[in-house]
């Protein structure tokens, strides 16, 4: 039988998503991409802001149709919009046969049965529980890169979060663990990986009585066949000056950390609910860029966060423009009921949340533009992502580039080159934010 498999949000649910379509391959499942052909369709679906939770539920409507029309056998839903909406998808989507919580995933194999036996079913376990390990994971990214996902849930309860009430309380994968898949990975042929988790920087605490990530990324640096290891969602008052040395000595650790602020007004920090003032964003960033001069630093903020006055949205304007970021991306506040930032007043208008990021974004432009056009000359090693069609243009990333939310650099050239190949490059020009480079003889 073929299901079709969709994964939605964020590159830790496409973890799980992985984890999940190795347990149906181990029960000769077979996977398409035609909705038409799909006895069994499965969605893995987000809700982390109003976008998400719009996009997943479209999808289960869309899927949903197969079902009715009955070329679609059993559709299950799963992810953090089915923690959430866990009996209001079965009760107000009649067409949708199971749905299954985030620490539920590894049921999935036997899910797919008891639906396709006409079973219809919510499985859900503790919210707090790690799911065991499963025995490997089906790529879907090409297999040249992955992500590693080293820890679950989240302790910052940030007044604008909803994970923590989707994903529980922080929780570490064991470091054995970790270096065994990772190992797997490489095996594979995976060459770069991208350690994810809701928070990275706290990993260990929780198992080891100490930040661990340090030690664990040297571990993984001994594995051979690794060449990038790229480190995400590093919260910056939780980065240690030991952290700071081992991604500064360590080859392997790309120059690379996304470090998500939120705001830079004291007066939103507070009301967010985060751990750092402006003057410690500062200092941290400093102290990154004094250690590690060509260190590239993404940030994520947000706009119109209730309460946000036009004094705030200026001086978080004022903030970027000094600290010129690498790396940048806005959302427009999202409310999120059961949040505490849901019931706060003064709200802000849809309207103004947008001016205010496309602000941000317009000043982020020209700082992404002018640092583009200042690598100019510079030589960086790339891995090629692929080739364009009918032209000698291959698209790879440098170190200052992860998958799917940086950029690329175009390199032409009559060389054969082949996905997940490092070439050295000589930057030649900038188009906006990718980079144009030639082949280093």
């Amino acid at each position: 039988m073929k299901i079709l498999f969709i994964s939605l949000g964020c590159d830790k649910n496409l973890v799980d998503s992985e984890v999940m379509l190795k347990l149906l391959e181990k029960k000769g499942y077979q996977f398409t991409d035609d909705e038409t052909e799909a006895d069994i369709i499965i969605i893995n679906t987000c809700c982390f802001i109003g976008d998400a939770k719009e996009e997943s539920v479209n999808t289960i409507l869309e899927m949903a149709e197969y079902r009715k029309s009955g070329s679609c056998k059993a559709l299950i839903v799963t992810g953090c919009l089915a923690q959430r909406y866990q009996k209001e998808i079965l009760d107000e989507i009649e067409e949708v046969d199971a749905v299954l919580g985030t620490a539920t995933y590894d049921a999935i194999a036997e899910t797919v049965e008891k639906a396709l036996e006409g079973r219809k079913e919510l499985r859900f376990e503790d919210i707090d529980r790690l799911v065991p390990e499963q025995g490997g994971r089906v790529l879907t990214t090409g297999g040249h890169y992955a992500y590693l996902k080293i820890a679950e849930g989240c302790d910052k309860h940030c007044t604008y979060c909803i994970i923590p009430r989707l994903r529980g309380h922080f929780r570490s994968v064991p470091e054995e663990r970790l270096l065994a898949e990772a190992e797997e990975l490489a095996e594979q042929g995976v060459k770069e990986l991208i350690l994810v988790a809701q928070e990275t920087t706290v990993y260990g605490v929780d198992l080891y009585g100490e930040k661990r990530l340090p030690q664990l990324l040297k571990k993984l640096a001994g594995i051979p066949g690794i060449r990038w290891i790229r480190v995400q969602y590093c919260y910056p008052e939780e980065i240690t000056e030991e952290l700071i040395q081992i991604i500064k000595e360590e080859p392997k650790i790309c120059h690379y950390l996304d470090l998500p602020i939120q705001h830079a007004s004291d007066r939103i920090l507070k009301r967010m609910g985060r751990r750092t003032t402006q003057a410690d964003l500062r200092r941290i960033i400093g102290r990154l860029r004094e250690a590690i001069p060509d260190i590239c630093l993404r940030t994520t903020l947000i706009s119109g966060f209730p309460g946000e006055t036009e004094e705030d949205h200026e001086e978080l304007m004022r903030f970027v423009d000094d600290c010129e970021f690498d790396r940048l991306g806005v959302f427009a506040y999202s409310a999120e009921e059961d949040t505490p930032a849901a019931a706060m007043p003064d709200q802000i208008p849809e309207e103004v949340k947008e001016d205010r990021r496309a602000e941000i974004m317009e000043l982020q432009q020209e700082i992404a533009f002018e640092k583009a056009e200042g690598m100019t000359g510079r030589e960086l090693t790339v891995m090629i992502e692929g080739k364009a069609a009918d032209e000698n243009v291959y698209v790879g990333r440098t170190y200052m580039d992860a998958p799917g939310v940086d950029g690329y650099l175009f390199l032409n050239t009559d060389e054969t080159l082949m996905s997940g190949d490092f070439a050295r490059v000589r930057v030649t020009g900038a188009a906006e934010y990718d980079l144009i480079g030639e082949l280093i003889e």
